[in-house]
């Protein structure tokens, strides 16, 4: 029984920070550029705006799981060490994209392909067993052991960010500094971990995501929120 509020404060703790992040996304995009192709600047600023971003985004369908473990803070600490970890990953892959200089990712060129292609290839890795399996380990809190909770934490953010890793490009494809498409992605994520069914949670990820690669690459004009590059 004495685990009941720990639980329970545990819980409202990570669901306030997560508002707060959510706060500060909001106030720091503000008047930003959000179309694909944004500069995502220099490594540091950038390394602080995605923590506060997967802060945001994450912790809310973390709290059953880290809830479960014995320091939930620390927990969410070694969770999201993990995903700065992805996080300049990606920042490295776009900065070594751009130094190419490819003319022909240009929006008025090929550029809606691409982000298309990346959308439906993030739809693609949604139907593989490595998902699946990612999947099913960020969704079963029994997997759980009792050892120091930011190891937990750690290991449980290299599941999720095999999970998740995928719609995250598709975040970068749309633009990753774009509030709404961060709003979208996070309610993806939090329904592949929080559903009863984890593969009608993935079908119809799979679905929704296809839909957006195609719409963006043929009919980027009618996509709900997309700002394009070169406008207003």
């Amino acid at each position: 029984m004495e685990r009941v509020p720990h639980r329970a404060a545990a819980s409202l703790g990570l669901i306030i920070v997560a508002g707060a992040c959510w706060a500060i996304t909001v106030r720091r995009m503000h008047g930003m550029d959000m179309g694909p192709g944004t500069d995502l600047g220099a490594l540091g600023w950038f390394a602080v705006v995605w923590v506060t971003m997967m802060a945001a985004m994450m912790l809310p369908s973390l709290v059953p799981m880290a809830a479960a473990s014995p320091g939930a803070l620390r927990f969410a600490a070694g969770y999201l060490v993990t995903w700065l970890g992805a996080g300049v990953v990606a920042y490295a892959l776009v900065r070594g994209v751009r130094a190419l200089d490819p003319s022909w990712l240009a929006w008025n060129r090929r550029g809606p392909y691409a982000a298309g292609g990346v959308i439906l290839a993030a739809a693609l890795y949604e139907l593989t067993p490595v998902k699946a399996g990612c999947l099913r380990h960020c969704r079963d809190t029994g997997l759980l052991v009792r050892r120091e909770p930011l190891l937990m934490g750690l290991e449980q953010g290299v599941f999720c960010v095999g999970s998740s890793w995928a719609l995250m490009a598709a975040l970068f494809a749309v633009g990753v500094m774009n509030v709404t498409w961060m709003v979208v992605i996070a309610a993806l994520v939090a329904l592949e971990k929080l559903l009863p069914s984890q593969r009608f949670a993935i079908g119809a990820t799979a679905v929704f995501v296809a839909v957006l690669g195609l719409a963006v690459a043929f009919a980027p004009g009618q996509v709900p929120a997309l700002t394009l590059p070169g406008m207003s």
